[in-house]
């Protein structure tokens, strides 16, 4: 579920992943070439990245925060590194809300989680489990996308909450400051100090609002969520998060038709398990197109734009080695 960027100004060192368009606006799907190469996100609406091919050129950079020596951007400052020129990183505007639980022995180098907060600094926050918000006062908003045996499919979601509104009408009271620092527990047997965002958790209240509804209107259009809640850390290690009664009480939801184009395989785990950024992307395409009753037109592609030129550095790593699929 992750990529490290620490040895990409030379294509040297080996890249670790956890790891459409108007053609076929149902179902998004990245398009796989048959000799497995860069082109598996041809078809994304994707901004130059020119910008990223110079830096990797010029080498690791400074964190303005931290000093650090890095690639691109510093994962564990969320920032980009001195020489990036912000306004060449596109932003990409969510339909709702993203928060993302870290498990603390996930290695930061490799995680693709940042990527989200990079590319949609306004909608996405990373917490360090045990850290998370509290969600129990908006839990019929917020969603868990995972697998596992209590999971709907994603495309069975708008029937879902159609059943659940119909039955019991959702609360018009207004969750101002339901996710106030106030809110965020640190509830479990970790002990590593969790680190989060606070700079967009100050604003959740006024850019996201409940909508009060009638329950004529809920039987018949089910309420969008809210938030979505993603966990960021390899398959291995994700009971501890999965199992938090915080998470197990809220709906969880499962991409069961999406495939990973991650390059290393993960033994013993299906194809369908998808590193985060991945799973976050296919997510949100889906959503569009489910509740928002649009046809997909890459909206959210450039939520890949470091993910797919990472790609495209590894497999030239592999091709000059000779160990290309």
């Amino acid at each position: 579920m992750s990529v490290n960027l620490e040895n990409t100004g030379s294509i040297k060192g080996e890249l670790h992943t956890d790891s459409k368009k108007n053609e076929k606006p149902e179902r998004p799907c990245l398009q796989v070439d048959e000799q497995g190469g860069s082109d598996f996100f041809k078809d994304l609406i994707l901004a130059s990245q020119t910008v990223l091919e110079t830096v990797q050129q010029k080498g690791r950079s400074k964190c303005p925060k931290c000093q650090s020596s890095r690639m691109f951007y510093c994962y564990s400052c969320f920032l980009l590194v001195d020489g990036v020129n912000s306004d060449k990183i596109p932003q990409v505007k969510l339909p709702l809300k993203i928060d993302i639980i870290k498990h603390p022995n996930e290695t930061d180098g490799k995680s693709t989680a940042v990527h989200a907060k990079l590319l949609a600094q306004d909608d996405v926050n990373i917490y360090t489990y045990p850290c998370m918000p509290e969600y129990k006062d908006i839990s019929n908003e917020v969603a868990v996308v995972f697998p596992g045996p209590k999971s709907i499919a994603l495309d069975d979601l708008p029937k879902y909450l159609s059943t659940i509104a119909g039955k019991k009408p959702q609360p018009t009271k207004s969750s101002k400051n339901a996710l106030s620092h106030e809110n965020i527990t640190c509830e479990g047997p970790e002990i590593k100090r969790a680190k989060y965002d606070h700079k967009h958790q100050q604003s959740l209240d006024e850019e996201n609002p409940v909508k009060e509804q009638n329950v004529g209107e809920m039987e018949t259009h089910p309420t969008p969520l809210k938030r979505v809640i993603f966990i960021d850390s390899t398959w291995n290690q994700t009971n501890k998060i999965i199992t938090d009664e915080r998470l197990q009480e809220l709906l969880h939801v499962e991409l069961r038709s999406q495939k990973t184009h991650f390059w290393r395989k993960q033994k013993g785990k299906p194809d369908t398990y998808l590193a985060t950024i991945e799973a976050i992307y296919y997510f949100l395409a889906d959503y569009h197109r489910l509740f928002l009753k649009e046809n997909y037109n890459g909206e959210y592609d450039n939520l890949l734009f470091f993910y797919s030129f990472m790609h495209k550095l590894i497999n030239k790593a592999k091709d000059a080695a000779g160990k290309l699929n």
